[in-house]
C-alpha cells in the first residue's frame, strides 16, 4: 500500500503542472501573438509482481502480473494555430499572417522571435535617427539582420508597412519614399522546438531548427503576409481551458482520494495486532 501513496502522490503532481498550464493560459488570454499551451502525460515504470512464468518447469502464461507507478508529465506542447486579427489603433501595430515570426535583437544583444506585433519607433538609432522596437524595446529586425530604422526627418506617423514587410514613409509632399528596408519574416521547420524566453519571446534551439528568412530562402514555403494596423490575438479558446481545468481538478481530487484510502488501509492493517 505504500506504492499506492507514492502512486497518488505521482499523480497529483503531474495534475498540479497541467492546472498550472491551464492558469497560465487563461491568464493570457488578451495577450498579444500569445499561444496555449497543453501538458502531455506518460507512465512512469512498471513494477513486475509477477512473470510470465511462476512454476519450477518454466509453463508459460499469457500475460505477466506489472503494476503502474504513477504518471509524469512528459512535455507542455505549444499550439501555433493563427490567433484572431485585431483592429489596432496603434498605427505601426503588425500582424503576421502565417506560420513566420517577427525577429527582435534583446538589450543583451541576444535574437528572438516573436509573433506580437505592438511595435513603436524610439530614439536609439545611430546619429539620433528612430528605430523600430517593441514594448521592451528589442529592436526589431530587418530581413538582413539589421535594426529597421528611419532616415532624419522622417515622421513616425507616416510609416507604412505593406504585406511583405517593406517599410516606406511619407513626404511632406504627399510623395512616399522606401527606406529600403524589409521587416523580417522568419519561420521554422519545428515552432514547437523553440525555447520560451518570457515576454512572448522564442529563441532557436537544436529541436527548432535553423531560422528560414522567408525573404532569401529557396525552399518551397508558404510565405507570410504582414497587415498593419493589426494585432494578434492570442489563441486561448477559453471554453476548451475551463473544460480541462475540471477534468484536471477531477482527476486530482481522484489521486487524492487514492492516497487517502490508502492512508485508511494502512490504518486497518496497523490496528490487527491490538
Amino acid at each position: 500500500m505504500m506504492r499506492a501513496l507514492w502512486t497518488g502522490a505521482a499523480g497529483m503532481k503531474a495534475q498540479q503542472t497541467g492546472v498550472d498550464t491551464i492558469a497560465n493560459n487563461l491568464a493570457n488570454v488578451n495577450t498579444t501573438g500569445f499561444k496555449t499551451q497543453t501538458t502531455e502525460f506518460k507512465s512512469l515504470l512498471y513494477q513486475t509482481i509477477q512473470t510470465r512464468t511462476t512454476t519450477a518447469n518454466g509453463d508459460p502464461k499469457p500475460t505477466t502480473a506489472q503494476v503502474g507507478l504513477g504518471a509524469r508529465v512528459a512535455s507542455l506542447n505549444a499550439s501555433f494555430a493563427q490567433g484572431a486579427m485585431l483592429a489596432s489603433d496603434n498605427p505601426l501595430a503588425l500582424c503576421m499572417d502565417g506560420s513566420a515570426f517577427f525577429m527582435v535583437q534583446g538589450t543583451n544583444n541576444e535574437i528572438y522571435y516573436t509573433r506580437a506585433g505592438n511595435f513603436g519607433f524610439s530614439l536609439g538609432g545611430p546619429n539620433g535617427q528612430l528605430v523600430l522596437t517593441d514594448p521592451e524595446g528589442n529592436k526589431v529586425l530587418d530581413s538582413e539582420g539589421n535594426p529597421v530604422l528611419l532616415p532624419e526627418g522622417a515622421s513616425a506617423d507616416t510609416v507604412v508597412v505593406d504585406e511583405d514587410g517593406n517599410v516606406s514613409y511619407k513626404q511632406e509632399d504627399g510623395t512616399y519614399i522606401a527606406t529600403g528596408q524589409q521587416i523580417a519574416r522568419i519561420q521554422f521547420r519545428n515552432a514547437r522546438g523553440l525555447d520560451k524566453s518570457g515576454e512572448n519571446l522564442y529563441q532557436e534551439t537544436a529541436a527548432s531548427g535553423a531560422p528560414i528568412n522567408e525573404a532569401t530562402t529557396n525552399l518551397n514555403v508558404v510565405r507570410s503576409s504582414i497587415a498593419q494596423g493589426y494585432l494578434e490575438g492570442s489563441n486561448v479558446n477559453v471554453a476548451d481551458e475551463m473544460v480541462n481545468l475540471i477534468i484536471s481538478q477531477r482527476a486530482y481530487e481522484m489521486n487524492s482520494k487514492a492516497i487517502t484510502t490508502s492512508d485508511t488501509m494502512l490504518e486497518e492493517a496497523n490496528n490487527l495486532r491490538r
